[in-house]
C-alpha cells in the first residue's frame, strides 16, 4: 500500500514538475515576429476609414486580433526615406536620408549617423533570432546579407502588359527632367498567381510550416498597392463604377499654399485631379486602387491562415504598416509626395501576446515607434539609438495619450507636426500652414496667419526637429526639380552615384 502511494505521489510530482517546466518555457521563450509592409497603402481600409465601402475582411480580422492605430504617420511621405527611418530607428532630419538611397548605401562610412547603425531585423538576429525576409522591405529589398534567409524581390512592380492602358507615365512632365512613373490602372494580369505578392506569400507560408530551434523574424513586403494599379478583373468587379465614391476636392484649394509647398506638389508626371475629372477617369482610378487594396487583403488572409494553422499561432507578434499614405485626387493630384494628411497618414496594426484585442487608438503616433515597440514586446533590451518611443504602454494602458504627436519630414527642413487635432507645416523658408482638423478635416483653409490659433501654432512649432542634417550624399530624389535644387544648394554637387 505504501509503495502504491509512493508511486502515485511520484507520478503526480513528475507531471506537476513537467507542467511547471512547460509553463516556465512558455514564459521565458521569446515571441516570433511577422513584419508586414504594404506599399503605398492609405487609410481607406475598413478598420480605419472604410472608404467607399471597401472590402477588406482580413484587415478587419487582423484588427480584431490586436490594436489598430487610426492616426499613424510616416516620417517621410516617400518610400525610400520612410523605410530607412523605420529600419534605422532614426528620423530623416537626423540622417539626411531625404530621398531614395540604395539599400547598401544607407549604412555608409560617409554618413556619420548611419555608418554604425543596427537595422531592425539585424538587432533581432543579434539577440538570438533567425531572420528571414522577402519582397519590398527597404527601398528595394534589403541590404546584402541582412537576413539569414532572403527571398529577394522581383524587380519593378509588374507584371506589365505590352502597352499601358491609360497613362504614359510622363503626363506633362519633361523627359530627362521629371522622370517617368509606373502610374497606370486597369485589370491585369488574368490571375493572382502571376503577381509577385502571391509568390511572396507562398514563400512565407512554407517557412511558417517549418520547425525552428530559435525564435524567428519574418519580413514580408507587399508591392501592391503601389502603381501600376494592376490586379485581375475579379477585384475590379467588387467595385462597380456606379457605386464608387471620390475623395473631397476643392479646385481652388491650393491658393493659400506657400511657394515651397507648391514646388513640392509640382508633379507633372502624375495625373491631375482636373485631368481625371475632364477625362472621366477619376472613379476608374479610385476603383483600381480599391481593387488593389482588396487583392492585398486576400494575400494578407493567406498569411493569417498559414500562421493560425501553424505551431506559432499563439506566440507571434504581427505588425502591419505602410510606408506612407496616398492621395487619390486630394490636393489636386494622384500621388504621395506631400506634408498633408492624405500623404502622411497610413495604417499601423499590431497584435501579439499580452496586447488587447480589437482596440482602436486615435491618437497620433509615428512609424518610427515600430522598432522600439517590437523590442519591448519581444522582451529585448532597448536600443539606445532609437529616436522613436515604444507604444506598448499606450496599447496596454493608454499611457501617453495626452502628449501624443507625430512628425513628418520631406526634404531638408520641411516638416509637419500632427498633434491635438491640428496640423502644422513649416517649410525651409519659414513659411507655414496650419489646419484645425476639428472643423477642417480636408485641410482646405490655411490658418497659419490667424491670430486665434497663435497658442496652438506655437505649441506645435515647438515640436519641430532641432537637427536638420544636410542631404546624405547617396540620397537623391530626381523626380521633382525642387529636391534636386535643394540638395545642390545645401550640399554642393557631391552626389554619390550608384555603380
Amino acid at each position: 500500500m505504501i509503495r502504491i502511494v509512493f508511486i502515485v505521489v511520484a507520478v503526480a510530482c513528475f507531471f506537476s514538475c513537467d507542467t511547471r517546466k512547460n509553463i516556465k518555457e512558455q514564459v521565458i521563450s521569446k515571441p516570433n515576429v511577422l513584419f508586414i509592409a504594404v506599399d503605398d497603402l492609405n487609410t481607406w481600409i475598413s478598420p480605419i476609414d472604410n472608404f467607399s465601402n471597401v472590402k477588406t475582411p482580413n484587415f478587419d480580422r487582423l484588427a480584431a486580433m490586436g490594436v489598430t492605430f487610426t492616426n499613424a504617420h510616416v516620417q517621410a511621405p516617400l518610400c525610400g526615406p520612410s523605410r530607412a527611418s523605420i529600419m534605422t530607428g532614426l528620423r530623416p532630419s537626423t540622417t539626411g536620408i531625404y530621398g531614395m538611397t540604395p539599400d547598401n548605401e544607407i549604412r555608409r562610412t560617409g554618413n556619420p549617423v548611419t555608418k554604425d547603425i543596427t537595422f531592425l531585423p539585424e538587432y533581432f538576429e543579434q539577440h538570438g533570432y533567425h531572420t528571414m525576409g522577402i519582397g519590398k522591405l527597404f527601398h528595394i529589398h534589403a541590404p546584402d546579407s541582412l537576413f539569414n534567409e532572403s527571398g529577394g524581390r522581383v524587380k519593378g512592380f509588374g507584371p506589365y502588359p505590352k502597352k499601358r492602358f491609360v497613362w504614359d507615365g510622363f503626363g506633362k512632365g519633361i523627359r530627362g527632367t521629371h522622370g517617368r512613373t509606373s502610374t497606370d490602372w486597369g485589370a491585369f494580369p488574368v490571375q493572382d498567381s502571376l503577381l509577385p505578392d502571391h509568390q511572396s506569400v507562398n514563400w512565407v507560408t512554407e517557412r511558417l510550416g517549418r520547425n525552428y530551434n530559435k525564435p524567428f523574424f519574418i519580413g514580408l513586403g507587399f508591392l501592391r498597392v503601389h502603381v501600376p494599379l494592376y490586379v485581375p478583373q475579379k477585384w475590379f468587379d467588387l467595385y462597380p463604377l456606379e457605386i464608387i465614391e471620390t475623395p473631397p476636392y476643392k479646385a481652388d484649394d491650393l491658393n493659400d499654399i506657400p511657394p515651397v509647398g507648391m514646388q513640392i506638389n509640382d508633379l507633372p508626371m502624375m495625373p491631375s485631379t482636373d485631368w481625371a475629372i475632364e477625362n472621366g477617369e477619376w472613379k476608374k482610378i479610385v476603383q483600381a486602387y480599391l481593387a488593389c487594396i482588396s487583392y492585398v487583403d486576400y494575400e494578407l488572409g493567406r498569411v493569417l491562415d498559414a500562421l493560425e494553422s501553424s505551431q506559432y499561432a499563439d506566440n507571434t507578434i504581427i505588425v502591419l504598416w505602410s510606408d506612407h499614405g496616398y492621395r487619390l485626387g486630394e490636393k489636386g493630384t494622384f500621388a504621395k509626395h506631400a506634408l498633408w494628411e492624405a500623404a502622411t497618414k497610413a495604417p499601423l496594426m499590431i497584435s501579439g501576446p499580452h496586447l488587447p484585442e480589437g482596440k482602436t487608438i486615435d491618437a497620433p503616433v509615428e512609424m518610427l515607434s515600430i522598432y522600439p515597440t517590437l523590442l519591448e514586446l519581444s522582451g529585448l533590451p532597448a536600443y539606445e539609438r532609437n529616436e522613436g518611443n515604444s507604444l506598448v504602454a499606450l496599447m496596454q494602458d493608454n499611457v501617453g495619450l495626452e502628449s501624443a504627436r507625430a512628425i513628418t519630414t520631406f526634404g531638408m527642413n520641411n516638416h509637419a507636426v500632427k498633434m491635438d487635432g491640428y496640423r502644422y507645416i513649416q517649410y525651409e523658408d519659414g513659411k507655414a500652414e496650419f489646419y484645425d482638423h476639428r472643423v477642417d478635416p480636408n485641410e482646405w483653409n490655411n490658418e497659419a496667419a490667424n491670430p486665434e490659433y497663435k497658442v496652438q501654432i506655437e505649441k506645435l512649432k515647438g515640436q519641430l526637429p532641432k537637427v536638420n542634417a544636410q542631404w546624405d550624399e547617396a540620397s537623391n530624389y530626381t523626380f521633382q526639380p525642387y529636391f534636386v535644387e535643394q540638395k545642390k544648394r545645401v550640399n554642393g554637387d557631391k552626389t554619390v552615384h550608384k555603380k
